[in-house]
């Protein structure tokens, strides 16, 4: 009977986003494990009395990224995290993008500019481009701008450096806005399922207004083309040694219609088991087969 820990975010005062995570601890329990989902930073949770720590839904990480890596060392310390420490670490910063992309991976085009550089360095001139940080989810402090807002995305990269992180630009997808985005689910090295959502950053959306951060979310099914590039994606993981217990994919077209990655998540992406119910006894194998190993 192995004792696994979801491992979320506290919502405070409102209702938890993660509407899988209640029906996946009871799946758990129901399977024959002792399943709970703590708070990640919860300072009374004993992480060594699990057998399996699954990082699931840590959604306020991002903001609080040194935070959560010191936590994630302590926790891998005691007990076996999954997807593990090394992986999550790598991962929870964006500049991974470079390194898939110098390992052939097809990605969006990404340029990063660090606190203390120039705020305007690297901004295009002649195409909408995406401005957000390094370190973010759900589309936090991300806008899409057009050469003529320069100046509104220079105030954005100002603030952003202001409160310490790196901001990453890359150019906006018009084909986002025709066939969406594409989030591919791996779980336990196999797919699980796909889902497809339409464009999230509209123009004019100020960087700190609230998103939706998966629109108009619908079941899809992957491309022979789509599956190619997220199985070399996750192939080029350096610090994987296994296939991972977790993994989306999410990819839209470049300008020839062709898929590019726009992220690889690793550390906490929603799994859509709402939308895909079929896949839940899948999901909760993969995390059992995990325990036990």
């Amino acid at each position: 009977m192995p004792r696994i820990a979801l491992a979320t975010y506290d919502p405070g005062t409102g209702p938890g986003k993660d509407a899988d995570l209640p029906v996946l601890v009871q799946a758990l329990n129901d399977a024959g494990a002792r399943a709970d989902a703590p708070y990640w930073d919860d300072p009374g949770t004993d992480w060594s009395a699990y057998d399996l720590v699954v990082v699931r839904s840590t959604w306020d990480y991002s903001w609080r990224a040194a935070e959560f890596t010191a936590w994630l060392d302590r926790v891998a310390r005691v007990t076996r995290v999954a997807n593990p420490a090394d992986v999550i670490r790598w991962n929870v910063d964006k500049r991974y993008l470079g390194e898939l992309a110098a390992a052939g991976v097809p990605t969006v085009p990404t340029t990063y500019i660090a606190p203390g550089e120039a705020a305007g360095h690297g901004l295009p001139t002649d195409h909408e481009y995406v401005v957000k940080p390094t370190s973010g989810a759900g589309a936090r402090f991300a806008a899409r701008y057009t050469p003529a807002e320069r100046e509104t995305a220079v105030r954005h990269l100002a603030r952003m450096h202001a409160e310490g992180f790196t901001a990453m630009v890359q150019p906006y997808l018009e084909g986002i806005d025709v066939t969406g985005e594409r989030a591919l689910q791996f779980f336990g090295g196999r797919l699980l399922h796909a889902s497809r959502k339409g464009a999230v950053l509209a123009p004019g959306t100020p960087y700190d207004a609230d998103k939706v951060a998966h629109p108009d979310l619908t079941p899809w099914q992957p491309t022979d083309a789509e599956l190619a590039v997220a199985e070399k994606a996750l192939a080029a993981v350096p610090a994987a040694s296994a296939p991972l217990l977790y993994a989306r994919v999410d990819l839209a077209d470049g300008p020839d219609g062709a898929p590019r990655l726009m992220e690889l998540e690793l550390v906490e992406p929603n799994l859509f088991l709402f939308l895909h119910p079929d896949s839940l006894p899948r999901a909760v194998d993969a995390i059992l087969a995990e325990a036990r190993a």
